[in-house]
């Protein structure tokens, strides 16, 4: 194949109090765990440290903080839902800017529930089409290989 698909996991340390009815609930901790699914083409180096690197710099901002003071979630309520939104825009951006695509990404507060956002959900945007292209690539060298197989 001339893709690999692999997966990062990074962690959020923070605080955040949600708001119901316009009253912001008690501000309480976690450490959320972010789950990214990406894939990069085979034949490029693979600089795991790089992209690393860049994520840790966008949770930095956030790292042992309060949520709910800083932007943008001064303005938009802290739940994990939102905060998936947020995040998967951000890596993505980082992700294309170094050469990665986005999958899926999985963004959770506890151990027993998940958040999950991913390229299907958006299906009418550019990631949609370039995943379409890497998996029609990806199905014609299965059946290339299959071809050369049957010739064997």
């Amino acid at each position: 194949m001339r893709f690999r698909q692999y997966k990062f996991k990074f962690y959020l340390n923070a605080r955040h109090g949600i708001y119901k009815n316009g009253v912001l609930g008690e501000v309480h901790p976690h450490t959320w765990e972010i789950v990214i699914n990406v894939v990069k083409g085979r034949d490029e180096t693979v600089k795991f440290h790089h992209l690393e690197h860049r994520v840790e710099e966008l949770l930095n901002r956030y790292q042992d903080k309060t949520l709910n003071e800083i932007a943008p979630f001064d303005m938009i309520n802290p739940t994990l839902e939102n905060m998936c939104e947020y995040f998967k825009d951000e890596l993505t951006e980082i992700l294309n800017r170094n050469g990665w695509i986005f999958l899926m990404m999985e963004m959770s507060e506890s151990p027993s529930m998940s958040y999950v956002v991913s390229l299907i959900d958006d299906s009418y945007t550019e990631e949609m089409q370039t995943i379409n292209s890497l998996t029609d690539r990806i199905l014609k060298e299965i059946k290339q290989s299959r071809d050369v197989e049957k010739k064997d």
